[in-house]
């Protein structure tokens, strides 16, 4: 697409409704365990399928974009995830809803890792963290959007319209990209899994890199899917404000996204430091307070911290494999929301044993740590390419 601003407009517009469909579980578990006649715990189960359905699925859309164009399979990821949206809001039970949000992960699958190699390649690396970070923006922005209009949907409404909503919105998004956005060519000419993942799983520096997006997720997923239950136990507020409430992670990650650049340039290694320990402070402020602008600027710095660690873990993480972007932000995204199912899963137990306060004590250690490793790995690849360069002129 010649106009990049329209190409990050339009990718950006996709990323707004897919992560919207995937945030708006946060509110919506109470009501859905209601109307369905299940717990918590098990309501939660749809978010781990989703997620766990994502992760397992970025590992064959990645290649396959590489094989046959990203746009080709944006496109269809577009559609696929749109048509089990609108179907999730039909479920009947909860092994439907199960299935039908693990096939909406499968597709979305499709949508983020692949959005963001196609922005990635399509900027140099003068631009390039600059158009993921809008990218990035726009796909948190719908994240803290989602949380209200979740809400809004389910206190006037039903939970069930916010998932036939959101998919009519990626319908439509997939039509505009089906009309404007002009397709890419592939760029290795024979599609073989396994030689696709032998480059990036015996980089051991790129994997350790990853290895960091697994914890982010289990962080950062594995305790929001829990943080409407922990706003409606402490403050006994309707789906309607809790889903407002929640927004300001989204509001945090949107401003976030706009200052990265800006800080990072800044603060050079010390960005993943500071990113870390924002995170940390966010995360204790949920699990040690009750204070309801307290709880909000926890939120607020939670999300903060995620664009913060998240936009330079996968810019770097490209930059680590610039021939198979693809490739790499499949591992990046199957780490990521692997991390998120599992944080998920294991978190619902400590749920279950009464003390969901505990779910955010821990991670707020969790995070720092991955802020203080990525500031430690990232500024030693960084160093590495300035003496690459140096040697080079």
């Amino acid at each position: 697409m010649k106009n990049k601003k329209n190409l990050i407009l339009i990718l950006g517009l996709l990323a707004f409704m897919t992560n919207g469909d995937n945030y708006a579980a946060a509110p919506l578990l109470l009501k859905i365990s209601e109307d369905l006649g299940i717990n918590l715990q098990q309501a939660a189960w749809t978010v781990t399928a989703y997620m766990l359905s994502f992760g397992l699925f970025t590992l064959i859309f990645g290649p396959l974009s590489d094989r046959y164009g990203k746009v080709k399979i944006i496109s269809i990821a577009a559609f696929g995830t749109a048509f089990f949206s609108i179907l999730g809001g039909f479920s009947f039970n909860l092994p439907s809803l199960m299935f039908f949000r693990a096939m909406n992960g499968a597709f979305a699958a499709g949508v983020f890792p692949v959005t963001m190699a196609l922005v990635g390649q399509s900027f140099d690396d003068k631009n390039r963290h600059k158009a993921l970070g809008k990218v990035m923006g726009l796909m948190f922005l719908g994240g803290a959007t989602a949380t209200a209009i979740g809400g809004v949907l389910a206190y006037f409404g039903s939970w069930r319209f916010v998932y036939i909503i959101y998919g009519i919105g990626e319908l439509l998004v997939a039509f505009i990209i089906l009309k404007f956005v002009e397709p890419d060519k592939g760029i290795v000419r024979k599609l073989n899994f396994i030689t696709a993942y032998k480059t990036p799983l015996s980089n051991f520096r790129f994997m350790r890199l990853v290895t960091l997006i697994f914890f982010v997720g289990l962080t950062v997923f594995g305790s929001f899917t829990y943080s409407g239950k922990l706003l409606q136990q402490i403050s006994g507020f309707s789906v309607l404000q809790v889903g407002l409430i929640l927004s300001f992670f989204g509001l945090g990650t949107v401003l976030g996204g706009r200052i990265a650049p800006i800080l990072k340039k800044i603060m050079k290694h010390g960005f993943l430091i500071s990113a870390g320990i924002i995170g940390f402070i966010g995360l204790f402020t949920l699990s040690k307070y009750t204070n309801v602008i307290l709880l909000s600027s926890g939120l607020f710095l939670f999300g903060v911290a995620f664009i913060f660690l998240q936009s330079t873990l996968v810019s770097t993480a490209q930059e680590k494999l610039p021939k198979m972007r693809g490739t790499a932000m499949s591992l990046a995204s199957f780490n990521m929301f692997i991390g998120g199912a599992v944080g998920t899963a294991l978190n619902g137990y400590i749920l279950e044993a009464g003390n969901i306060n505990q779910i955010f004590y821990n991670s707020s250690f969790i995070l720092l740590a991955v802020g203080l490793a990525a500031a430690f790995f990232i500024g030693r690849f960084e160093m590495r390419q300035a003496q690459k360069a140096t040697v080079q002129n």
